[in-house]
């Protein structure tokens, strides 16, 4: 397996991986010289249907013979890529999942905070829905 993404000029039998560079909106590769290059070499555009991109862990799906060109992707280009893959329906929940994670960073520091203010820990259980031996390691932290 790879570090990085992959474009590739897909056909009838690999039009099912990957998705459309296009359909990801901004990707920072696609303005590089070496993707300007490439596409000019296949004579083909950014916006053309064949043109397919995959996250590293799809690479193995890409035959062998294809045209292929490496591409490094930011991680929230990644996590768009990734996301345009899943299932209809799960990316929502992946939506979900990603608020979730953005809302709890740094919840321990939170509750340790409140607890050394002096909130007492079953009013930070209250307001939060934490359970009280998770405010308690935190107040150990």
């Amino acid at each position: 397996m790879t570090d990085d993404a992959y474009l590739f000029l897909a056909d009838e039998t690999t039009a099912h991986l990957g998705v459309q560079p296009a359909a990801l909106g901004e990707l920072s590769c696609m303005d590089t010289s070496a993707v300007t290059a490439w596409l000019a070499a296949l004579d083909v555009t950014a916006t053309s249907p064949g043109l397919r991109i995959v996250p590293p862990e799809e690479t193995a799906g890409i035959p062998t013979e294809a045209d292929r060109l490496p591409v490094p992707l930011t991680d929230e280009e990644l996590s768009r890529l990734r996301r345009q893959r899943v299932p209809e329906g799960a990316g929502a929940l992946e939506e979900e999942l990603l608020a979730y994670r953005q809302c709890t960073d740094g919840r321990d520091e939170l509750l340790a905070r409140a607890l050394a203010a002096g909130v007492p820990a079953h009013r930070v259980a209250e307001l939060t829905g934490e359970d009280p031996a998770v405010i308690e390691a935190a107040a150990r932290r």
